[in-house]
């Protein structure tokens, strides 16, 4: 790997998935959360601090910013479903989210919780939707495109395993 900041690659959006490839994001979806509880919950203080890459997130805040953006991604999905006039991504400041008090210090049980009852009604809601709410889209203006719910699946499931892998080389796991 070259690009410790893209252990799993950059981003890519298809067109078009299948199926199969949206049952498999929710059941990422629905998983995922215990295989980050896996790797963190038992770790001293000292290696949440560990780093991926000089001047990276250490892994405390790498959990407190899953929890909140996936929280975001559950909210911007049942917005797109919700409200016919949401036409643009609720957007966050990432790295000022990840600067408070509480990324900084709280303990990352509460964080861990929050992942994982997110997930939890998220996956749900995604299994629910019918073909016209998967068809539902947003603009994201930082990545300048427009985005349908499917595709935001996508996209909130690279995130997830973007982010274990940086845990993953904090830890060492992973070279």
């Amino acid at each position: 790997m070259t690009d410790r900041r893209y252990p799993i690659g950059p981003f890519a959006l298809k067109e078009i998935y299948s199926d199969d490839e949206i049952r498999e994001f929710i059941r990422v979806i629905a998983e995922i959360p215990a295989e980050y509880r896996k790797r963190v919950e038992t770790l001293p203080d000292a290696a949440l601090l560990k780093t991926y890459r000089e001047g990276s997130w250490n892994i405390r805040q790498l959990i407190h910013h899953v929890a909140d953006l996936q929280f975001v991604h559950y909210l911007r999905m049942k917005k797109a479903i919700t409200e016919p006039d949401y036409d643009e991504v609720t957007l966050i400041d990432m790295n000022a989210w990840a600067a408070t008090p509480d990324s900084l210090n709280v303990p990352i049980e509460a964080s861990l919780a929050i992942f994982e009852g997110t997930h939890a009604r998220y996956a749900y809601l995604a299994g629910t939707l019918s073909d016209e709410q998967f068809a539902r889209r947003y603009f994201h203006p930082l990545r300048g495109f427009w985005i349908d719910q499917k595709q935001a699946l996508a996209m909130s499931v690279w995130h997830v395993k973007h982010h274990l892998a940086h845990i993953d080389l904090a830890l060492g796991n992973i070279e």
